[in-house]
C-alpha cells in the first residue's frame, strides 16, 4: 500500500509540474501583463504547504 502511494504521489507531482507553466498567461500585445495565472498558481501552493502544515501536526502519526 505504501508502494502504490508512493508511485501515486511521484505521478501526480510530475504531472503538476508539467501542467504549471500552462497555467501561467501570456502577456497581450497592447497592455500591462496579466498576472493572473500565477498569481492563482502561487496561492494554490501556498494552501498546499499550510494543508501540509494541519496534516502533520494534528493528523500525522509518529
Amino acid at each position: 500500500m505504501k508502494r502504490l502511494l508512493s508511485r501515486t504521489g511521484l505521478l501526480s507531482g510530475m504531472l503538476l509540474v508539467q501542467a504549471l507553466p500552462a497555467l501561467a498567461n501570456a502577456p497581450e500585445g497592447g497592455g500591462p501583463p496579466d498576472y493572473s495565472g500565477i498569481t492563482a498558481l502561487y496561492y494554490f501552493l501556498i494552501g498546499v504547504v499550510l494543508v501540509y502544515g494541519v496534516y502533520d501536526t494534528f493528523f500525522k502519526k509518529s
